[in-house]
Parts: C-alpha cells; sequence; structure tokens
C-alpha cells in the first residue's frame, strides 16, 4: 500500500510517427483468439455477400419479370430475394455479437496487463506522466486500440474477401465490366483509405500532444478547483484547457482536406464502374454477347459492391488512431518493465531470549533526493528505521521532507547515496524493488469510493470487522465511525468527497495500522486536526501495535507540528536542502534557533 505519487509534468508528447510494428505489438498484448477473428470475417462476408447478392438477385428479376415470363420462372428469384434480405441483417447482428465480443475481451486483457505492470514494475513508469494523462492512456488509449479490430482490421478483410468474390462473379458475367470494378474496388479501396490515413495521420501527429494536455489539464481543474481558485491559478489553468482545446481543433482542421478527397474518390469509384459496366455492356447486348437480362446485374450490383470500401477510409483513419494510442500505452508499459519480484533476503539472526527476528531494518547512507529531470530537494541524509524505532523529520515547507519519503519508500530512485533493506538495495535508477517491509502512506494517498471497511482492506485484503474497528479507534475515528449510518459499511465518497481533511487523513493512517508492513513511512499524519487530536494521533502512531506476527513497528513520521515529536527517538531537522540538525526534541530545542523559533510560534499559535 502506497500513495499516489504528486502529479508531475508530462513530458511533451512526441509529434513523431511511431515505430513501426508499434500498433502490432499492441494487438498482441490484446490476446486476440484467431478463431473468433475468422468467424467474424466470415460473418462480416456473409452479411455484406448477402447485400451484394440482393442487388444482383433483385436486378435480374426486375429485368426478367419486364419480359413477362411464366410465373414460376420468378419463384425461385423471388424466394432468394427474401433469404438474401433477411440473411443480411441476420448476419450483421452475429457479426456485431462476435466482432465486439473480441474487442472487449482484447480491451479487458490489455487493461489487465497494464495494471499488472504498473503495480509491479518500475515505480519511475508514473513518475513523468499526469494523473489526467494517465487516465487518458488506461481509459481512452486502451479502448482506441481494442476499437481497431472492431473499426479496422476486421473492415479489411471483409472487404478484401467480398471484392475479390464480387469481381470474379461479375467477370463471369462479363470480363471487362469485371475488370473495371476490380479497379474501381481499388481505388475506393486502396487508394481513399491511404488518403484519409494520411489526413489522420496528420491530425493525430498535431493533436495527441494536445489531447493528452486537455485530458491531464481538465483532471486537474475537477480535482484542485477550490485550491486552484484560493491560489488565482484558476483562469490560468481554463486559459491552458482552451489553448489545448484549440490545438486539437486546428489539428482536426489539417487532416480535413485529404479525408475529404478520399470521400469524393469512393464515390467517383462508384460512377465509374457503373457506367463502364454500361459502355461495355450496352455494345456487348447488341453484339448478342451478353443477355439483356445480365446488363442489368452487370449495372446495378456495383452499387451494392462498394458498401465494403465504403467502411476502409474509416477504417484507415481507426488504424492511425489505434497506432498512436497504441504507441502511449506501450510507452507507459515499457517505462513499467518487467515486473520486478520481491528480492530474496536473508533475515538477520535471531536476538534475545524469543528467538523472533528483530524484523527488517531500512538504511540510507550519504542519500540525495529529487524528482527526475530537477535539482535535489535534499543531501546528506544518513539515518537507520528498525522495528520499535521512532524517527521524524522536521523542517519549513519545501525542504524536500515528501521526496525524502517517497525515496525511501522505493518510489523515487536516489540522485545519490544508497536506499536498503536489509542489506539489499531498496530503489536505483531502474526503479524500486516490490516489499511488503515498508508502507508509505502519504499526505494525497487515494481514498477509494467505497466502503470504510474496503478502503482499509487496501492495505490487507482479510481485515476484519474487529481489527478495523480499533484501528479506526486509535486514530481518534472511534465517535465518526458510530455516527455513521452503516458503521464500516458506509460508502464515502470518491476521493473522500464526503468527509473532511482530517478524516480522510485519519482514514489513511487507519490503513497504515491494518497492513503488515513493520516498517511505517508517515507524511503529515497531524494535517487538518486541531492541535489536541493531532498528538492525540501522533501519540497512538508511535505506539502502533505491533504486527501479527509479534514484530514491533518501525515509525518515521514527516511532521509540521513539533510538539508530539518529544516521544521519537530522533529527529532529523531539514534547512537549506540538507539535514541542518539531528538530535531528541529537548536536544533541538536547546541548541537549533531554527528548531526553537518553530517549536515556540507553535505554542503561540496553540496558547
Amino acid at each position: 500500500m502506497t500513495a499516489p505519487l504528486p502529479s508531475s509534468p508530462s513530458p511533451a508528447a512526441t509529434a513523431s510517427r511511431p515505430p513501426r510494428g508499434t500498433l502490432r505489438r499492441a494487438v498482441r498484448l490484446l490476446d486476440v483468439d484467431p478463431r473468433r477473428v475468422a468467424l467474424a470475417v466470415l460473418l462480416g462476408t456473409l452479411a455484406l455477400g448477402s447485400a451484394v447478392a440482393l442487388a444482383a438477385v433483385a436486378a435480374w428479376l426486375i429485368a426478367r419479370a419486364s419480359q413477362m415470363p411464366p410465373v414460376l420462372e420468378l419463384s425461385v428469384a423471388t424466394v432468394a430475394v427474401r433469404t438474401f434480405g433477411i440473411s443480411r441483417g441476420l448476419m450483421r447482428y452475429l457479426e456485431r455479437l462476435v466482432s465486439h465480443d473480441i474487442a472487449l475481451r482484447g480491451m479487458a486483457d490489455l487493461r489487465v496487463t497494464l495494471y499488472e505492470r504498473l503495480a509491479a514494475g518500475s515505480p519511475q513508469a508514473l513518475l513523468s506522466v499526469r494523473r489526467g494523462d494517465l487516465l487518458a492512456r488506461v481509459g481512452a488509449d486502451v479502448d482506441a486500440v481494442g476499437d481497431v479490430v472492431v473499426r479496422g482490421l476486421l473492415p479489411a478483410a471483409v472487404a478484401v474477401t467480398l471484392g475479390t468474390g464480387t469481381s470474379i462473379a461479375m467477370a463471369l458475367f462479363w470480363p471487362p465490366a469485371g475488370l473495371a470494378l476490380a479497379v474501381c474496388l481499388l481505388a475506393a479501396g486502396v487508394l481513399a483509405p491511404w488518403l484519409a490515413a494520411r489526413g489522420a495521420r496528420t491530425a493525430e501527429e498535431r493533436g495527441v500532444q494536445a489531447r493528452a494536455r486537455m485530458s491531464a489539464t481538465a483532471l486537474g481543474v475537477l480535482d484542485d478547483a477550490g485550491p486552484l481558485a484560493v491560489s488565482g491559478r484558476l483562469p490560468g489553468e481554463l486559459d491552458a484547457l482552451r489553448a489545448a482545446d484549440t490545438d486539437l481543433a486546428r489539428a482536426t482542421d489539417a487532416g480535413a482536406r485529404p479525408a475529404a478527397l478520399a470521400a469524393a474518390i469512393g464515390q467517383l469509384a462508384v460512377g465509374v464502374a457503373v457506367v463502364a459496366a454500361l459502355v461495355t455492356g450496352v455494345p456487348a447486348v447488341a453484339a448478342g454477347l451478353l443477355a439483356p437480362v445480365e446488363l442489368a446485374v452487370i449495372v446495378l450490383t456495383p452499387l451494392a459492391a462498394f458498401e465494403a470500401t465504403s467502411l476502409l477510409p474509416a477504417a484507415a483513419v481507426q488504424v492511425q488512431r489505434s497506432r498512436a494510442a497504441a504507441a502511449r500505452v506501450l510507452a507507459l508499459v515499457d517505462s513499467a518493465g518487467s515486473p520486478v519480484t520481491p528480492a530474496a533476503v536473508t533475515p538477520p539472526a535471531a536476538t534475545g531470549t524469543t528467538g523472533r527476528s528483530p524484523g527488517p531494518v531500512l538504511v540510507a547512507t550519504g542519500l540525495t533526493c529529487g524528482w527526475p529531470g530537477r535539482a535535489p530537494a535534499v543531501a546528506g541524509v544518513d539515518l537507520t528505521l528498525a522495528p520499535g524505532r521512532r524517527l521524524a523529520v522536521a523542517g519549513p515547507s519545501g525542504e524536500g521532507k515528501t521526496t525524502l519519503l517517497l525515496t525511501l519508500a522505493g518510489l523515487l530512485p536516489p540522485v545519490a547515496g544508497a536506499v536498503t533493506l536489509d542489506g539489499v538495495p531498496l530503489a536505483s535508477a531502474d526503479g524500486g524493488r516490490v516489499t511488503g517491509d515498508v508502507v508509505m502512506t502519504g499526505e494525497d494517498a487515494h481514498v477509494f469510493g467505497t466502503s470504510v471497511l474496503e478502503n482499509l482492506r487496501v492495505a490487507r485484503g482479510d481485515v476484519t470487522t474487529g481489527e478495523a474497528t480499533d484501528a479506526l479507534r486509535r486514530v481518534g475515528l472511534g465517535p465518526w465511525l458510530a455516527d455513521l449510518p452503516d458503521g464500516l459499511d458506509t460508502l464515502i465518497g470518491s476521493d473522500a468527497r464526503t468527509v473532511s481533511g482530517g478524516e480522510r487523513r485519519r482514514l489513511l493512517l487507519a490503513r497504515a495500522l491494518v497492513s503488515d508492513a513493520p516498517l511505517l513511512l508517515v507524511d503529515e499524519p497531524a494535517e487538518h486536526l486541531d492541535p489536541r487530536t493531532a498528538d492525540a494521533v501522533l501519540d497512538e502512531l508511535w505506539h502502533a501495535p505491533p504486527t501479527r506476527d509479534g514484530t514491533a513497528r518501525g515509525v518515521l513520521v514527516v511532521s509540521h507540528r513539533l510538539a508530539p515529536l518529544a516521544a521519537a527517538d530522533e529527529v532529523l531537522w531539514l534547512a537549506g536542502g540538507r539535514v541542518a540538525a539531528r538530535g531528541t526534541h529537548e536536544d533541538l530545542t536547546a541548541r537549533v534557533p531554527g528548531y526553537r523559533e518553530a517549536v515556540q510560534a507553535e505554542q503561540q499559535e496553540t496558547s
């Protein structure tokens, strides 16, 4: 259980074309069943083939009926018209069922793969992605990759199959008409989609960055409208949102001209095929090479034959969009890397009379912390956190306390120095090591839109109602829980919209207490609380109950409130981007002017 990382600016989305094979890789991650694809192509071909056959048989029936033959000669054609009319709708419905089942299964598989890579891989995958951009990648981008099956690949396969069959059938009636139809189908099925794809590629290359900016900015405004308004930054964010929307509109306009030309070529190809059939067919009828009834068939059938190719420009556009989306999804997958497995750690030798191992030991040596691509936030950190030990980190705002906590949790790689857990590196430039021994609770950790109990079970899935109640009582939420209409089953609004800031903070702290991790890293547990409640919460945290196997808790707290730090074994005072002083609360109060002034200011505010 770790807190969501703070949003950091997303790197500029590349405007270059995705590398070759990008879409192919993404489609493989969909784990598409070839048999289902073959069935979808067959059903799609039968559906559009029924439309072509309906046009051909109807043309023959109309032309032959005009010659006033015996009614029995028309009975087979009449039944065939009804059959093809019914089968067209039926086959189309079945094809939609199969193709959408393929796409939805693939999207689910891709999302599972993505979530598993992000959960078990390197935390670096999330550090440079803003929350809105991340939501777009796991949402709309995954959908776009899945859509390529229904709207891109299957229509193309159906068009190739149907176009080939229709051209051959027409050639059997009259070879020149079949050849003209084949050429026109190639123009409508190859040239028009190529132009449409060119326009879509232009729009995507120019619009992908704008779309990402718009999604990230919109989510930021929705999530933090209040703080943005108070700080006066809301107008600027809205201007940025409008600018991103304008850039996206311009990108769409840039691809409109090739798309319009593609649509014109598709319509022109239909007319040319019909005219070619007339121009070559009429002399053939006059020469006795073609029956008059057959002339009606070769002239009217192309009108239905182009239904398949009419879908290809949109399919080409979808392929371009899916390729761009696949590049963004795969970038996230690749940055997460291969799933990281827990390192094999040999526990320290047993000590004392109980024979129990003292538990894991987290050690930072010469540690320099900072966000990738930014100046280091804090340097020169040396500390040891073992079970039963109580450490505190304090200092003015902006001194890198949260950055230090993220680095100690393995969510940020050290800029310099090392963080080890029982001698094994916890984090490196390639990302963090998966471990259940260290839990970090950040001040902006996520609260899910579900029940109170299920929010606590994020830390440990088998938390009982008794354990949950005890943890909430320890953080001062006993009266709050008693007043809830459904107790632990009471639903909490998305991201704790229905609770106060102090209740939210203590709920996160209770989540940490029910975990089995012997080492707790807690960021500002007393924020949004009155002094008395804050001191009580921190006192409970210092005396956190042991894990279920009896291991004492080691606790490291980042706190602006200094009075409760008197119970800490050691306090690290950060100032000027380094550890300016360290010692007990009483020691720092006596000899460090900055710490003493902060304590005095806090006492004046409390009195």
